[in-house]
């Protein structure tokens, strides 16, 4: 069969972006399974957002998990019936061993399939698609595309408050006695995700605080180490609908120079640890090229 385009690119669901949306971008996006209460769901298939919260809220056992080698390939061969060549960019090794399990595969594919690991997950892994489709059109080979993804992987920073700490003492992530103080005094912690990693960044008291922690440490990567960088901002939230579009309008008041915010829910594979409630806010440099 002639192939019709030379590249498609594959993802998984940790991307934030949906399977309504990869059909209209020209992408795959395999969805994440997660199990609750033992049952195998998959996400933004067989379990919207509101019901995993809805369930995560009544005390469901939720365990993530990777996705078997066989829907992988199933995804990359009915791609390959359509392009020359597959470019995977999956959520980050540092998180999840579905990347490794991924390159493992490809080698099955006789360099049809790259894979590609840029440390990301949630906004910046969308926005990291969004650059491979630009190169995409401009005529780059998946294996260039592949080269400068890597290489600009860690040009991006996430930031994430919770709003309660019930759900990273339930991940192991907090104890018992921090998180009753905690949630005594109405702390708020802010995490990172950095290239592969979720790290504890600062804890503050209330979510006006909170808010405002993720803002000043947004301004000083945007002004310190992306600093003469093009930005992309993105907002994140497993909080209800409306809460996400006030958060989303903060963000663009205090960053009015950055044009509109990009919004997702943020990914279960994350939410699993920060329950319902949360907000985010991402960033990642543009790829000029």
């Amino acid at each position: 069969m002639e192939d019709t385009v030379p590249i498609i690119i594959t993802t998984d669901s940790n991307s934030g972006i949906s399977q309504a949306e990869a059909r209209s971008l020209g992408i795959r996006v395999l969805p994440m399974p997660i199990y609750i209460n033992g049952e195998l769901f998959y996400e933004d298939i067989s379990i919207t957002n509101e019901k995993f919260y809805e369930m995560q809220a009544a005390g469901a056992d939720i365990k993530t998990s990777m996705p078997s080698p066989a829907s992988l390939a199933e995804m990359w061969d009915g791609a390959l019936t359509e392009c020359g060549h597959v470019l995977h960019i999956p959520m980050t090794s540092g998180l999840s061993g579905s990347c490794g399990a991924a390159k493992a595969l490809a080698e099955d594919y006789g360099g049809r399939v790259t894979v590609v690991d840029n440390g990301r997950i949630s906004v910046p892994l969308r926005f990291a698609i969004e650059d491979a489709l630009s190169m995409i059109r401009s005529g780059k080979t998946a294996e260039q595309i592949a080269e400068i993804l890597t290489r600009e992987g860690a040009e991006m920073a996430v930031y994430i408050t919770v709003d309660t700490l019930k759900y990273l003492k339930q991940g192991g992530r907090l104890s018992p006695s921090a998180a009753a103080l905690g949630t005594l005094l109405n702390v708020k912690p802010v995490l990172s995700i950095g290239c592969g990693k979720i790290d504890a960044h600062s804890k503050v008291i209330g979510m006006k605080a909170a808010k405002k922690a993720m803002f000043d440490a947004m301004e000083a990567d945007i002004s310190g180490r992306f600093k003469g960088r093009r930005i992309r901002l993105g907002a994140a939230y497993t909080c209800s609908h409306d809460e996400a579009l006030e958060w989303k309008r903060e963000i663009e008041e205090h960053f009015p120079g950055l044009g509109e915010v990009t919004m997702d829910p943020l990914t279960l594979s994350v939410a699993c640890h920060t329950g319902p409630g949360a907000i985010g806010i991402g960033c990642s440099c543009v790829i000029e090229e």
